[in-house]
């Protein structure tokens, strides 16, 4: 490797492998709009959208495949630097104040935290369930994902879910956001209504 930081590598590559930039994706592509994110359709994948209950805003997007889920959430981000750094620290904090256990590596994303986090039963026992925190830093935007699921022990399944991660294509918009901010998400249009 060259004398670049690693972080401008990632950068270049994610142009070309994704996840896309609304800049960067193929126009005739018959992706799904929601909003701040469109999704390829593919066999087998399932989508639901996470509501808040007081606002009704769509927080996340569900991606169930490959035995497997996908959460995602595009957030706005800085034009000058990424939030994966720093949102890898807070999410290794909560996880431990939770009574969960979280290790760094280096994914097929770059770096991700795989966690053993702590759930409550409906009988009240608590088990543990295992996450890939995932993300990648955009051109001001920052797209984050949470993998469960197959996809955290069988390389089948994760390389199915990192195809599925990479091929998301984020929306920005031109408006300007705080950084942090979740890009807005909505309902797709029904199918022949676009």
């Amino acid at each position: 490797m060259s004398g670049e930081s690693s972080g401008d590598v990632m950068r270049e590559d994610r142009a070309t492998t994704g996840p896309f930039d609304e800049s960067e994706a193929n126009p005739v592509r018959p992706y799904i709009d929601l909003g701040g994110i469109k999704v390829l359709p593919r066999e087998g994948l399932n989508l639901r959208l996470e509501v808040e209950e007081q606002t009704k805003r769509i927080v996340a997007v569900g991606l169930d495949f490959a035995e497997s889920t996908l959460q995602v959430q595009p957030f706005a981000a800085p034009r000058t630097s990424g939030l994966w750094d720093e949102t890898r620290h807070q999410i290794r904090e909560q996880i431990r104040q939770q009574g969960g256990r979280v290790e760094e590596r280096d994914g097929p994303l770059g770096p991700e935290l795989l966690a053993e986090v702590p759930v409550a039963g409906s009988d009240g026992s608590t088990g543990k369930r295992l996450a890939r925190f995932v993300g990648v830093d955009g051109p001001r935007w920052f797209l984050r994902g949470v993998i469960g699921g197959s996809a955290t022990s069988d390389v089948a399944a994760a390389a199915a879910v990192e195809n599925l991660f990479r091929s998301i294509v984020v929306v920005r918009g031109g408006s300007p956001m705080p950084p942090r901010d979740l890009i807005p998400l909505k309902m797709p249009a029904a199918p022949g209504t676009a």
